[in-house]
C-alpha cells in the first residue's frame, strides 16, 4: 500500500484563499507588533547598569527581572493560545499588545524593585501568547512551502525588536534617564495595537473559512505531541534558545563591564551583535526551504549544523580577550545560533495539522521559554555572580551540544512521523466529510 503524500509537499490545495498583497500586509503588521513585543521586553537589558547602580541589585536579581517575562510567556502561552482560537485571534493579539504596552509604561513608573518585578510580570502576561498566535496567523495566509522562511523571518522580529529595544532604549536612557526608555517603548506598542484590528480582519484571515485548508477538520490535542519527532523539535529548539536568550539579555552588561562602555554605547554595540541573530533567522530559514523542499530530513541536519557551529564560534570568541576579533566571532556565532528557529518551526508545522497550529506553536513557545528563554538569563546571572560574566559566557554555548544531540535523535523517526501525520490528517478529513456526504446521499 502506498504511503500518503508527505505533509511537506506543496501544491495548489495548500495555497490559502487570501490575496498575496493582503497576506503581506498581515505579515508586516504582525511583524511590527512582534518588534514592539521584544522592544518592551529587552529595553530592560539596556538599563541594567543603571538599575544595578541605583537600586544596588545583584546580577541574579537583575536576571530575574528578565526571566520572569519569559517564565510567564512559557506558563501562559498554551491556555491563552487556546482562548485566542476561540475568542478570535485578531482581537486577542490587539488586547495582548495593549496590556504589554501599559505594563511597560508601569516599568518606567516603578519606584523600587518590587514594583518593577510586578510590572515585568504583567509584561510577560501580555506577551504570553503573541508569538504562537501571531505566527499561526501569518502561516494561515501563506502557502505551505514557505514555512521555514516565514517562521524564521517572523521570529526574527524578536531579534530586531531586541536590537531596537537595546539600542534605542540605551540612547534614550543616556539622554533622558531610564524611565523615559520604557515610556518610548510603551507608546510605540500602543499605536500599533490600535492600528492592527482596523486593518487585519478576522473574516479575511480565518483559516477555517478556506476550502481545502483543513478548516473543517479538528485534530485532537494529543496530536501536538503525538510523535517522537515533534517532541524532539520542541526540546531541541528550546535548548538552543537557552544560548541566544542568555546572550541577548547580558550582552549590554558584558560590553559595559569588559569594554568600559556607557549604557548608550553598550546597548548600540550589543544591538549589532543581536542583529546578527535576526539575519541568521531569516537567511538560515530561507536556506532550509531551498535545500529541503524535496529532502525533508535535511532540515534536521541543518539544525544540527547550526547548533554545533554556533557552539564552536561562541566558545572560541569568549575565550579570547576583548577586541574586534572577539566581537566578530561572537556575531558569527549568534548568526548561526538563531538558525534553528526556521527549521524547527517548519518541522512543528509539518508534523501537526493546520487546525491545531495555534496550539502547536503555543507548545513550541512553552518549551522555548521553559527550557531556554526563562532559565538562560537567570542561570547566567547566577554563574556571573559566582564566576564572573566572562566565565559564564564561556559556559553557556555548551547548551548547543545538547540541542544538537536532540535533533540528531530525530533522524531515524522523522520521515515515518511525517507520513503518519499525513495519514492521520487524511483520515480526519475523510471522517469530517462523511456526515455531509451521507446527508447529501439521503
Amino acid at each position: 500500500m502506498a504511503l500518503a503524500p508527505p505533509i511537506e509537499d506543496g501544491g495548489p490545495a495548500d495555497d490559502p484563499a487570501v490575496p498575496r498583497g493582503y497576506a503581506w500586509i498581515v505579515f508586516a503588521l504582525s511583524f511590527g507588533l512582534l518588534i514592539s513585543d521584544y522592544m518592551s521586553r529587552q529595553v530592560l537589558n539596556a538599563v541594567f547598569p543603571l538599575l544595578k547602580a541605583e537600586w544596588a541589585l545583584s546580577d541574579a536579581r537583575l536576571g530575574m527581572l528578565s526571566g520572569v517575562v519569559a517564565l510567564m510567556v512559557g506558563l501562559l502561552t498554551f491556555p491563552l493560545s487556546l482562548l485566542a482560537d476561540r475568542w478570535g485571534r485578531v482581537r486577542s493579539l490587539a488586547l495582548m499588545a495593549v496590556l504589554w504596552s501599559l505594563a511597560t509604561l508601569g516599568c518606567g513608573l516603578a519606584q523600587n524593585y518590587g514594583q518593577m518585578f510586578a510590572a515585568r510580570f504583567l509584561v510577560g502576561v501580555g506577551e504570553a501568547a503573541y508569538g504562537s498566535v501571531g505566527i499561526a496567523v501569518v502561516l494561515s495566509v501563506f502557502p505551505k512551502h514557505m514555512r521555514a522562511t516565514l517562521t524564521g523571518a517572523f521570529m526574527a522580529g524578536g531579534m530586531f525588536g531586541s536590537v531596537l529595544g537595546m539600542a534605542l532604549g540605551g540612547s534614550i536612557a543616556a539622554h533622558l534617564g531610564w524611565r523615559w526608555a520604557f515610556g518610548g517603548m510603551a507608546l510605540f506598542g500602543l499605536m500599533l495595537a490600535l492600528l492592527y484590528p482596523v486593518v487585519v480582519r478576522e473574516k479575511r484571515i480565518a483559516p477555517q473559512g478556506q476550502a481545502g485548508a483543513g478548516g473543517a477538520v479538528r485534530m485532537p490535542l494529543s496530536s501536538l505531541c503525538g510523535s517522537w519527532s515533534v517532541r524532539a523539535a520542541y526540546v531541541g529548539s528550546g535548548l538552543q534558545l537557552f544560548v541566544g536568550g542568555a546572550f541577548i539579555v547580558w550582552m549590554p552588561s558584558f560590553m559595559n563591564r569588559y569594554y568600559a562602555m556607557d549604557a548608550g554605547r553598550a546597548g548600540a554595540v550589543a544591538a549589532v551583535v543581536v542583529l546578527a541573530s535576526g539575519a541568521g533567522m531569516i537567511l538560515c530559514g530561507m536556506l532550509s526551504d531551498r535545500l529541503c523542499r524535496n529532502a525533508p530530513p535535511m532540515k534536521i541536519k541543518l539544525a544540527m549544523a547550526y547548533c554545533l557551529a554556533s557552539c564552536g564560534l561562541l566558545s572560541l570568541g569568549f575565550a579570547l580577550a576583548p577586541g574586534a576579533v572577539q566581537l566578530a566571532l561572537v556575531a558569527a556565532g549568534m548568526f548561526l545560533a538563531a538558525g534553528t528557529t526556521g527549521p524547527a518551526g517548519a518541522m512543528v508545522a509539518n508534523l501537526t495539522h493546520r487546525s491545531v497550529h495555534g496550539t502547536a506553536f503555543a507548545t513550541l513557545t512553552l518549551v522555548n521559554n521553559l527550557l531556554g528563554l526563562a532559565p538562560g538569563p537567570y542561570l547566567t546571572g547566577v554563574l556571573a555572580d559566582r564566576l564572573g560574566l566572562d566565565v559564564a559566557f564561556r559556559l553557556v554555548p555548551l547548551a548547543s551540544l545538547a540541542a544538537a544531540a536532540v535533533f540528531w535523535s530525530m533522524l531515524r523517526h522523522y520521515s515515518a512521523d511525517v507520513d503518519r501525520a499525513a495519514r492521520d490528517a487524511a483520515a480526519a478529513q475523510a471522517a469530517a466529510a462523511a456526515p455531509g456526504a451521507a446527508g447529501e446521499a439521503a
